[in-house]
């Protein structure tokens, strides 16, 4: 799924995001959500959040 749409998202998904400084490489980073940053319901680049480890981008994949 990809993490477009913010209903499908929550705190301790599973998720693959794009940093800020990654966005031109495309290199992704795993990790689980603790907050949703985004306060729109859909964002065409990806709804963006903060990791429990503190690294803040924006959801290209979430994982089953």
């Amino acid at each position: 799924m990809n993490g477009q749409t913010r209903t499908t998202i929550t705190p301790g998904t599973h998720v693959y995001i794009v940093l800020k400084q990654d966005q031109r490489t495309g290199k992704l980073t795993k990790g689980i959500v603790k907050d949703i940053l985004t306060k729109s319901s859909f964002h065409p680049h990806g709804i963006k959040v903060r990791l429990e480890d503190g690294q803040v981008g924006r959801v290209k994949e979430i994982i089953e």
